[in-house]
């Protein structure tokens, strides 16, 4: 019988946060992979746990997959743990789990602490929908096509953030995003524990004076259906109906559904952009004889 990956989630700071279950998981199992494995030495000797650890980080997840991967098809099971959190959430473990079902593995989640989640029910911003970005790209050009993503996006947005970085990067969503209002979450869990309700303005006043420390989360809101509305409103209001026509077309609708699109936002009838076109470029066609 072939063995099974368990995926541990392990405190983000406060030790109490270990489920039984995951203390269990990893006694009883063949072999613990580990983000680090130094830094995972420290939890296991806290809850007196002695199974075996190799190391799985991002430098080494495919070959390394493939070697846990062939221990399970012997019959052993494995426990991923990463450094802080849930394995999978910005981590190599995805890639484990990835390969792992096509080699027809068993896998199974163990819920527990994971920071994108404890810091958005802390923040106070709207829960029902939210995305998660972990760190932005240091590829610049992959980082402005993020950045342009956000620009229209409704939900709640989280993103993680090194505090040596924080300030540099508070400032990039300022300047792509405009002002927005943002919780920033530090040392989650820890005796320090902050939630700094604030705007993006305000958080890069107070670092003038502060120096960042500890590992961050920013839950940022996301822009509401009717600022879009009225952006979307000003920018057609600036053309002509043929432009607002375009507008759509390239966006790839039909011609049909474009004059629907047109219709709605101008507040009047499909015949009545239709006849308008008509007039418009029948006008064009006197102007050029």
């Amino acid at each position: 019988m072939q063995g099974k990956l368990y995926l541990c989630a392990t405190p983000i700071g406060n030790l109490e946060d270990m489920t039984f279950r995951a203390v269990r998981t990893l006694r009883e199992v063949d072999l613990i992979a580990a983000e680090d494995t130094r830094n995972s030495l420290k939890l296991l000797n806290h809850f007196e746990i002695k199974t075996p650890m190799t190391s799985y980080h991002e430098y080494n997840k495919i070959e390394k997959a493939h070697y846990l991967i062939a221990r399970m098809q012997e019959g052993k099971d494995v426990a991923l743990i990463t450094d802080a959190g849930t394995p999978g959430i910005s981590d190599p473990g995805e890639d484990l789990v990835r390969l792992a079902y096509e080699a027809g593995i068993e896998v199974t989640s163990l819920p527990g602490a994971c920071a994108c989640v404890t810091a958005l029910t802390l923040s106070g911003l709207p829960t029902r929908r939210f995305c998660f970005e972990a760190f932005l790209p240091t590829d610049k050009k992959e980082k402005q096509a993020i950045l342009e993503e956000l620009k229209t996006e409704t939900r709640t947005v989280i993103l993680y953030e090194a505090p040596h970085r924080l300030v540099k990067t508070l400032k990039e969503l300022q300047d792509a995003l405009g002002d927005r209002r943002i919780t920033l979450c530090r040392e989650l869990t820890k005796r320090h524990e902050t939630a700094f309700a604030t705007t993006l303005s305000g958080a890069l006043d107070f670092y003038e004076n502060q120096e960042p420390k500890g590992e961050c989360v920013i839950v940022m809101e996301g822009r509401t259906i009717r600022e879009l509305e009225e952006e979307r409103q000003k920018n057609w209001e600036e053309m002509d109906l043929q432009e607002h026509m375009d507008l759509y077309l390239e966006q790839g609708l039909s011609q049909k559904d474009a004059m629907k699109a047109v219709a709605r936002d101008r507040g009047i009838g499909k015949r009545d952009v239709y006849r308008m076109l008509l007039e418009e470029r029948g006008t064009e066609r006197t102007a050029g004889m």
